[in-house]
């Protein structure tokens, strides 16, 4: 399950990419994608365009991911969803806490 992390130019910004499956098999790769460098950046942006599924474990990274940003301070988006993770987020309320947009 690649995770796929790009910082901007000004470092003010990461952008994590999920593709395939994001569930428990990618702990690991997503932690690294932020924690990475030890750098903090303003805001976060997380492309679920090509991820196919996603469960509880995920929603938790997405959760460990808000802390590590600052919290309910945290600059998150959630972006370009399919239909299926779509419904997942909607589930759990994750469009109350940061932007999910398709």
């Amino acid at each position: 399950m690649p995770i796929k992390a790009t910082l901007s130019a000004d470092a003010q910004e990461l952008t994590i990419r999920v593709v395939g499956r994001f569930d428990f098999s990618a702990h690991q790769e997503f932690r690294e994608a932020y924690e990475r460098g030890g750098l903090t950046p303003e805001r976060y942006i997380v492309d679920l365009h090509d991820a196919d599924y996603i469960d509880s474990s995920a929603l938790g990274m997405l959760l460990l991911l808000r802390d590590h940003a600052g919290g309910d301070t945290a600059d998150i988006s959630i972006v370009r969803c399919n239909a299926d993770v779509r419904k997942v987020l909607n589930i759990s309320n994750f469009e109350r806490k940061h932007p999910v947009s398709t």
